[in-house]
């Protein structure tokens, strides 16, 4: 069986030294790529570089809502030359967030538009974050349409009278360890929903961890918050399966299509 984790941050200071040991433990469960997301400029070039050490990773550029502040002056004419140097990259993490504290809507979303620009400009798929802001995200995807690829909405929790617009918008929506705390059964209802062609998983690693009783691996814990280790989207594969009356195996082969047709090879 072959997996791939949709959407990670590998570059991630909490991973330190585990990183080698993490990627081998994912291996030995079948998952063998990784769409590692860099979330600031700064560590743009961290997460190519990690791209080139490890086998199976691929990187996205982009700047997240809860970093964008820290920008340049030319973080745009930056961004557009690291997507040109790396034509295999994605674009992301980017999106709107009104969880944050102090959030500038009208910033975030002038950040994100030019993001959606370069997506459909260079053809790359765009993976999204939103979090209480669904109505403006899909106001910006309407806007200013990204590339005929798709789009990913990571860790999607957004409201199930959206769904229908979202897929007729092209997106596609992937699950990850923390939707299966017992508070988060609505969000797993929800996937229920979600057409099997639009579907993909992701760990959202060191964040998003499953319950600990659950969890098929875990990272040495360096803060009082669970990290998340990459394998545990193992964990995801298999809810989902399961929920939809699938064998693992079955649903995995979905999810690998699925991938490569928003992200390509």
């Amino acid at each position: 069986m072959r997996l791939t984790d949709a959407h990670c941050h590998l570059q991630d200071a909490r991973f330190g030294a585990q990183l080698p040991a993490a990627l081998a433990r994912c291996r030995e469960l079948g998952l063998t790529r990784w769409m590692v997301n860099a979330t600031r400029e700064s560590d743009w070039e961290n997460v190519a570089a990690l791209a080139k050490t490890h086998p199976g990773l691929r990187c996205s550029f982009g700047l997240h809502p809860w970093w964008q502040a820290q920008r340049s002056a030319n973080w745009l004419a930056a961004l557009e030359e690291c997507l040109t140097r790396y034509p295999e990259a994605g674009i992301g993490e980017t999106g709107l967030d009104r969880w944050m504290e102090g959030f500038d809507m009208e910033d975030q979303t002038a950040v994100l538009l030019e993001h959606l620009k370069l997506s459909r400009q260079l053809n790359r798929a765009i993976t999204l974050h939103c979090l209480r802001a669904w109505p403006e995200l899909a106001a910006c995807v309407k806007r200013c349409p990204p590339s005929k690829r798709g789009f990913l909405l990571h860790s999607f929790s957004g409201p199930q009278t959206m769904l229908a617009q979202w897929v007729d918008l092209g997106a596609y929506f992937s699950f990850s360890p923390a939707f299966l705390h017992p508070k988060k059964a609505a969000i797993r209802k929800l996937f229920k929903h979600i057409p099997a062609e639009r579907l993909l998983v992701e760990s959202d690693a060191p964040d998003m961890a499953p319950p600990r009783e659950l969890a098929v691996a875990l990272l040495e814990q360096t803060e009082e918050r669970l990290l998340n280790h990459p394998g545990n989207v193992v964990l995801c594969l298999n809810a989902l399966a399961a929920d939809r009356g699938l064998a693992p195996e079955t649903l995995a082969l979905q999810l690998e299509q699925n991938y490569e047709r928003l992200f390509g090879d």
